[in-house]
């Protein structure tokens, strides 16, 4: 663990999280046919990210000190995670929210540790299953629907 970047990313995502939460108050506080605002949805990400963002701030005060021992960052998974965030972005829409979330956290999960495939897949379709039907069944939200091909 890399002291000075972990608070330096700390510090970027409160700030991330903390501009969230303000400019989500902005959105309008409803939507048509939709029971959940357009504006809950970026609040409570902006509200998490804060949450973990101070959690990890405490935690990085609480790292030993190691002078003189150099930790090798790790590009390779940055760029995998960094494209895999991009393409989901790019194939939300067309693909829809629970295949792109699916592949996303797959890709995700096998990036940081190599694993159990099957762990991360009944992960991945448990987490993207279960928010679509909470937010889209349960709360009457939207999010992008299936592919043309399955619906």
């Amino acid at each position: 663990m890399n002291k000075t970047f972990d608070r330096i990313a700390t510090l970027t995502f409160l700030a991330i999280g903390v501009l969230f939460m303000i400019e989500s108050l902005r959105i309008s506080k409803s939507a048509y046919g939709s029971v959940v605002g357009p504006n809950v949805f970026p609040f409570l990400l902006g509200l998490i990210l804060v949450l973990l963002s101070i959690k990890l701030l405490f935690e990085t005060m609480r790292y030993p000190s190691i002078r003189g021992e150099k930790q090798r960052l790790q590009y390779k998974k940055f760029w995998i995670i960094f494209i895999s965030a991009i393409l989901y972005a790019i194939l939300l829409e067309p693909i829809g929210y629970v295949i792109t979330t699916f592949l996303f956290l797959i890709i995700g999960f096998q990036t940081m540790e190599k694993g159990s495939i099957r762990k991360s897949i009944i992960i991945a379709a448990c987490f993207s299953l279960g928010v679509y039907g909470l937010y889209v069944k349960m709360l009457q939200g939207t999010l992008p629907s299936w592919p043309i091909w399955l619906r």
